[in-house]
């Protein structure tokens, strides 16, 4: 992960997939798409990083840690958006001391202390349905977590890439097939391959995985 400079966010982005494209079954089962190699390339990561940030389902439905068990180095800080406010206490981001916690919500939910469930809750004005990627990256910026690693899931890595706002993206790619489930990358419909996402990448053999580090500019290409 490169060092980002004061003000300045770098956004990796990591997920772990099947070769037929699915991060998990569809009850959300992913333990473990991939090996042990890329989870242990994993854990260097967020030690890298400044934070390590993950959409709320993830947090509901795998529970992590987020920390650096595997690996020698620091844990980041751990950053959950939870834009409504809704997920369980018993969360164990929310319940162990290995790391501090942020929880990146909309501004109308976070001026209540929700019963301590939270070290810190950083409000951000919501956009629809979700929180953008780049005033969530500001509002770490304001904190100095300048480089940032969004490991997931599919759907909060997919709203960061189609804002524009990772300067990586790592895709691990495991030799299954799951065939049905939760995808990976989705973005909006194209009209041909012409309009298509083509970063420069580079491909490094983790075990029996494949990982994409693929470079990406705003308009996600070379």
């Amino acid at each position: 992960m490169a060092v980002a400079g004061p003000g300045r966010p770098h956004a990796v982005g990591h997920l772990g997939q099947s070769l037929d494209g699915r991060i998990a079954t569809a009850n959300g089962s992913s333990h473990y798409v991939n090996g042990s190699e890329n989870l242990d390339h994993l854990h260097r990561l967020r030690a890298l990083a400044d934070a390590v940030l993950v959409g709320g389902g993830t947090v509901a439905l795998d529970d992590p840690l987020l920390t650096t068990r595997r690996v020698p180095g620091d844990s980041p800080v751990r950053v959950v958006i939870d834009r409504d406010r809704r997920l369980p206490s018993d969360r164990r981001v929310f319940t162990d001391r290995s790391a501090p916690t942020l929880v990146i919500c909309d501004t109308t939910h976070a001026g209540t202390k929700g019963n301590g469930r939270w070290p810190e809750l950083v409000g951000v004005d919501g956009c629809g349905d979700h929180l953008p990627p780049q005033a969530i990256l500001e509002a770490l910026a304001r904190r100095s977590l300048h480089a940032v690693l969004v490991e997931g899931g599919g759907l909060t890595v997919s709203r960061f890439l189609r804002a524009g706002r990772l300067d990586r993206l790592q895709l691990a790619i495991a030799p299954i097939l799951i065939g049905s489930g939760r995808p990976s990358i989705t973005l909006p419909e194209i009209a041909g391959l012409s309009d298509a996402m083509r970063p420069q990448y580079r491909t490094y053999m983790m075990g029996a995985d494949i990982l994409y580090d693929c470079r990406l500019t705003p308009n996600g290409n070379a």
